[in-house]
């Protein structure tokens, strides 16, 4: 049996709603611990999310969010040059791997990650280096739909949210407080 200070690898994926309200949730769980997180927001660029919001109101949380996105990829009215996305996504996981090495976070999370790895703007050679070299009482949590399978073979937790149903095929559009 090893020991409780081993830092883990958490991947939350899958079609489902609450993959980032999971891992924030954990955040938060950490936060009551007193222990400082970071959350690096891949993709979104949305600048009033509930999220920021509350970092912003409870400084003494402990939690910090730092946003590299530059929103939807290739939908939604989306005309920004691929490469646009992918250098964000690149200075995210630059900023992710000073972070991971600075000894600072008990937790840091990487949200959307998988989305950014699916669209190939990062290299998941790029990340798995990171997952491999991570400081050992470090945890990562990695969130986005569809995590590639060598994140998941190296991630020690993962969970798969899958849709049963979702109020966006009635034509509701995502609402403040739940899903932003």
């Amino acid at each position: 049996m090893k020991k409780n200070k081993f830092g883990l690898v958490i991947v939350f994926t899958g079609d489902g709603k609450g993959k980032t309200t999971s891992a924030l949730g954990m955040a938060l769980r950490a936060s009551g611990h007193r222990k400082k997180v970071l959350v690096i927001q891949f993709i979104k660029n949305y600048k009033n999310y509930g999220e920021l919001k509350f970092v912003k109101k409870f400084p003494k949380a402990n939690i910090e969010i730092k946003t590299f996105g530059e929103g939807y990829v290739g939908i939604r009215g989306d005309k920004k040059p691929k490469e646009i996305h992918s250098d964000a996504a690149k200075k995210g996981l630059e900023f992710a791997e000073k972070m991971i090495f600075s000894k600072k976070y008990f937790m840091i999370i990487l949200d959307e990650i998988n989305i950014a790895l699916n669209l190939k703007l990062l290299k998941v050679d790029d990340v798995l280096k990171l997952l491999k070299s991570k400081p050992k009482d470090l945890h990562l949590v990695l969130t986005g739909r569809g995590a590639p399978k060598k994140i998941i073979q190296v991630a020690d937790l993962v969970t798969e949210m899958k849709k049963i149903k979702h109020p966006y095929k009635k034509g509701v559009l995502a609402q403040k407080g739940i899903e932003f």
